[in-house]
């Protein structure tokens, strides 16, 4: 049996510390063998938020490696020739992104941003279990996909329908 092809995907977000990250690492664990995955963001926290580490943590997902960067290095010469860019917040949606080598079919995923909610501790680990959860329902949906029997126009309107998804697994 001969192995198909890895698809490469960047997940995109203003700080990349929380959203993006956990999409990196929730891509790492469902599209093992078929994606690779990275994250980064268009002004880069510098560190990845504590309970985005914490959360992905408790759902058994590797941490090491995980790091906020810009995005910038991912449209500098020699980066990983992508295949699918997806923005996770509305603010770098909004934003002229860097030309990506590779031509990748893009798409917009809003989640809501864990690390703006204020409140109790309680209100702000629902946030972010939210988006997690919200993330990871999308991206089964994904790479539940023969991308490979899809012409371009139909993957865009699937990759679209999966944006507009507010389902969340439990």
């Amino acid at each position: 049996m001969t192995q198909g092809k890895i698809y490469n995907v960047l997940f995109l977000c203003a700080g990349n510390a929380a959203r993006s990250i956990m999409a990196e690492a929730l891509m790492a664990r469902w599209g093992k063998g078929r994606f690779r995955a990275w994250s980064a963001g268009s002004r880069p926290a510098g560190q990845v938020h504590p309970r985005t580490l914490a959360l992905l943590a408790r759902y058994n997902l590797p941490t090491d490696g995980l790091r906020s960067k810009s995005w910038d290095e991912f449209a500098a010469q020699g980066a990983p020739q992508l295949d699918f860019v997806f923005t996770v917040c509305d603010r770098t949606a909004g934003e002229t992104c860097p030309v990506w080598p590779g031509r990748p079919v893009t798409a917009h995923w809003s989640v809501e941003d864990p690390v703006a909610v204020t409140g109790n501790d309680a209100a702000v680990e629902k946030a972010f279990r939210k988006a997690f959860l919200e993330l990871e329902a999308r991206i089964k949906l994904f790479t539940a996909l023969r991308i490979e029997a899809l012409d371009n126009l139909t993957l865009r309107r699937e990759l679209d329908a999966i944006g507009d998804s507010r389902e969340t697994a439990a």
